[in-house]
Parts: structure tokens; sequence; C-alpha cells
């Protein structure tokens, strides 16, 4: 008679995971188990004889001409590992087309995007979009690009080494934007706690009554998005027909039926050429000008007429003085001469050359002066405007002036808004290196004035009518008595010119 004990013997379990994947496909050996000093690897328990299609999948997965930056290879294995599990447990390991199947990297990176995408929808899920999914396992617990069959406990230890929880959950955590999210506070973080146990409910639900969301997982289908199409950007067209018409900084996107197309531009710039000589009314003339420039940028025309218009309104600004117009004229005249469209690039290079010395503006004219080819300075313009800088720079002002009653095209209005410093600096020199007086008329010839008159209204307007002594030769200048008398003048003559004239 046999005693039997009061236990049943069962098997020693031997890992911490489920059994492998191998396993899973194939029953268990009837060998006995391994002493401690011979232990083998769990994945030679079981091993399987995968399809050539499925190897060459993983071997392309892994291959150095498919690798992404931005996914490493342990989200690649548990990717991989999710992928062949799915088709061996749905029995569709020999019908998938695993030659174009994407890889597990384009996987991660399409759940990537379309998690970000999701952020910034109110839709709660788009269970369409994802291949891997069914009904049953879409819930508002977490984005729907970052469930997958790995999230049920049947399927999840696909292999003894397991990552741990740290990395499991951000494998299945997305940040899309460290900035705090609208509407964020007490209200809505109530509401996504309920949406969050709502679907633990479900979840769990599911799983108790035995259905596994990896049991039913489809073949991999190309991810689609509901997005409507929208209309191309680009240039607009313009329909209106005025020849005139006011102009308004826009807040919004031009509206096509307000824009004058080319050709009415083209009419309305020799309108206003006549106008402008026949009214001389600039304050309306620059708000046409700009109105017709505003057309041409909202139309992108970028034409040898888009540079005459631009030219135009340059010198027109020059000739009254408006530096601010003048300047946003030749900040888009340097861009469009790059593009080689005509116009008189030599003329307008002169005059910024002319507008650094009147702003005194050294470090952009060292690089103007580093970016002269041999044949802009050959040209008689740009020459001009090199020698006058020289004679300024050398303090020779006998030298400045004879250029300035020889100024080519309208530089002469660039140097009318910085000639009366120039004047004050040579005539304290005159007064430091001529004693006791000099005759007003070798003033006036050396100071570049129309007349002996201008040259006396000159000194009186800066405060030294007792410096001019009217003789029976002529008037002379005291310049003994004058000793340091215009160095205040010039000092703030010299004070750097309005910010709003600046390049």
């Amino acid at each position: 008679m046999h005693s039997t004990g009061a236990f049943t013997a069962v098997t020693a379990r031997r890992t911490f995971g489920k059994q492998l994947l191998a396993e899973s496909t194939h029953p268990p050996s009837t060998s006995p188990a391994p002493s401690a000093t011979g232990s083998t690897h769990p994945s030679d328990k079981g091993k399987r004889d995968w399809p050539p299609p499925v190897r060459s999948y993983v071997q392309r997965s892994f291959a150095d001409g498919n690798i992404i930056a931005d996914v490493n290879r342990q989200e690649m294995e548990v990717k991989l590992k999710q992928v062949i599990s799915s088709s061996v447990e749905a029995g569709t390991l020999a019908t998938i087309d695993w030659d174009n199947l994407p890889l597990p990297q384009v996987m991660i990176q399409d759940e990537r995007r379309r998690s970000h995408e999701l952020s910034h929808t109110s839709k709660p899920s788009v269970q369409n979009g994802h291949p891997w999914l069914t009904k049953e396992i879409v819930s508002n617990k977490r984005k729907s690009s970052d469930l997958d069959p790995s999230d049920d406990i049947g399927s999840r230890a696909l292999s003894w080494r397991q990552p741990n929880a740290r990395d499991d959950f951000e494998s299945r955590v997305s940040y899309p934007d460290k900035r705090p999210r609208n509407g964020a506070g007490p209200d809505n973080v109530s509401s996504k706690s309920n949406q969050v146990s709502e679907g633990r409910k479900k979840r769990f639900q599911g799983a108790s009554s035995g259905t596994s969301p990896a049991t039913v997982s489809r073949p991999w289908r190309p991810i689609t998005h509901d997005i409507e199409p929208t209309e191309p950007k680009g240039p607009i067209v313009g329909r209106c027909q005025d020849l005139e018409k006011k102009y308004f900084r826009l807040t919004s996107a031009p509206n096509p039926d307000t824009v004058r197309p080319l050709h009415i531009l083209e009419k309305t710039l020799d309108h206003l050429k006549k106008k402008w000589r026949r009214e001389k009314k600039y304050p309306y003339i620059c708000d046409q000008f700009k109105s017709l420039r505003q057309d041409l940028t909202v139309q992108r025309i970028k034409t040898s007429f888009t540079v005459d218009a631009y030219e135009i309104h340059a010198r027109i600004a020059l000739e009254e003085g408006d530096l601010s117009e003048y300047n946003q004229c030749q900040t888009q005249l340097r861009a469009l001469y790059a593009q080689n469209l005509g116009g008189h690039p030599f003329e307008f290079l002169a005059y910024r050359i002319l507008y650094f010395l009147h702003t005194s503006n050294r470090t952009d004219m060292n690089d103007v002066l580093a970016d002269l080819t041999p044949t802009e300075k050959q040209h008689p313009a740009v020459k001009h405007a090199l020698d006058a800088r020289s004679a300024l720079a050398l303090g020779n002002y006998h030298r400045f002036f004879q250029l300035y009653l020889d100024t080519p095209n309208m530089g002469a209005y660039l140097m009318d808004m910085f000639v009366g410093r120039e004047r004050l600096s040579a005539l304290s020199a005159i007064c430091r290196a001529y004693k006791p007086d000099v005759p007003l008329r070798f003033v006036t010839e050396e100071l570049g004035f129309d007349s002996d008159e201008d040259c006396a209204r000159f000194t009186c307007d800066h405060g030294a009518p007792h410096l001019l002594d009217e003789r029976d030769e002529g008037v002379h200048l005291l310049t003994g008595k004058a000793q340091g008398f215009f160095e205040p003048a010039l000092k703030a003559a010299s004070a750097r010119p309005d910010a709003k004239a600046h390049v």
C-alpha cells in the first residue's frame, strides 16, 4: 500500500515572463529540465522556421540604409515583435505582403505624427487611422495613436528580456509640446480623470469577456487622414480697374477685387508721373506710389516694371527729402538688382554711398566698399561718390565742395542733407587757419555757396553776425574773434540723424 501526499506536484516556473512566441506555437519539450550547470538560452527551446519573406523583412528593418535617426533600436525591436506576433496569432503570416509592408521605424513615425495631429484637434479618436486597433480598445484613456496590441496582458511578454516599466510607459506616451494646452485648469483635469476611469473600465471589461485585441488584429494598411483639401497658396491676380487707389495697410488676406493687375498698374504709373509733373503734390503722390507698390508685392510681380516703379518713387522721395520712403525703396531695389531685372544699379549705388556719408554709418560704408567691383568703381556716379567720401576722410573741404557743385544725377539732394554740417566744419578750420580776417568772397568760393549773400546768411543763421565786418573793399569775416565759436553748432549738426532714416 502506497501512501500519497496531501499536495499535487507542479513544474517549477523558471522565467518571470510569459512563454516565448515560439513556445506558443509548439508544445513544450518533454526533455528533462536542464541542470544548473548546463542551462540553455530560452530562445533555444522552440525555434520556428520562419518564412523567407519574414526573414527578409527583419533584415531590411535593421539595414543601415533604412535606419531612422529619431527611432532607436529598442523601439524598433518592440514594434517588430508586435507585427510578427500579431500576424502569427491571426494566422496571416503567409498571406501578408511582407515585401510591401512598411518597416517598423516607419510605423513608429506614423504613430508619432498622428499623435501630434490629434493633440491639436478635438476628435476623441481616429480608430480608422491605426491599422492594428479595433473599436474595442480605442478609448479616451490615452491618445489612440499611442495604443497598440502590446497593452494586452497576454501579448505583452514577447521576449524573455522585457523592458522595464518606465521604458514601457514612455513608449506608449508622446509629448508633442511642453507648453500648457489652452484651457488647462481644475475643471479640465477632473474631466480627464473621468475619461481615464471610463477607459480603464472598458478595457478590463473587454479582457474579462475573453476578447483579446491581438486576436482580431488586421494586416497593415496605409494611414489615411480625413483632412479637407485646402486651396493652393500662391500669388493672387487682381481684378480692380481703377487707376488711382488709396493706400491701406493690409490686416488680412488681400482681396483680388481691390488689387490692380499688371496692365492697370502700368497705366497707373504713367498717370502718376504726369500728375507729379503737373501738380507736385507729394503727400498724394507718395500715397499712390505706396498703393502701387503694395499691389506689386501681393501679386509677387518682380519684373523690369517693378524696378522702374521703385526707382521713380525713390527719386521723388529724394527730391522732397523723404528719407524714410527713399530708404524703403532703396532696400527693395537692392534685392531686385540682384535678380538682374534691369534698372539703374550704378546710380542708386552712388546714392547709397552718399546716404552713408549723411548718416555717418561707417560700418555699412565699409561693407559697401568691400563689395565694390572694378566695373562699379569706374562708373562716373559711383566714382564721384567715392571721391566725396575720400575728401571727407582726409579733411579736404576744398575738394569736397568742388565735388558738391558737380554732382551727377540726383546726388545733390542727398548731399544737401549734410553739406551744412561740412560747411560748419570747414568754417571752423578756416577760422583756426586764417587770422585776423578773410574776405567773405573767399569763404563763399571755398564753401560752395552760390553768392556772398548766401554765405552771409549762413553765418548769421548760426549766431555770428558780429563776425561780419563791412569795409570799402567788401565784407570780411573776422576769424580772429571766432576762435571756437562754431564748435557747438558743429557738434549739434554732427549728431546722428533720426533712426527712422537708417538702413
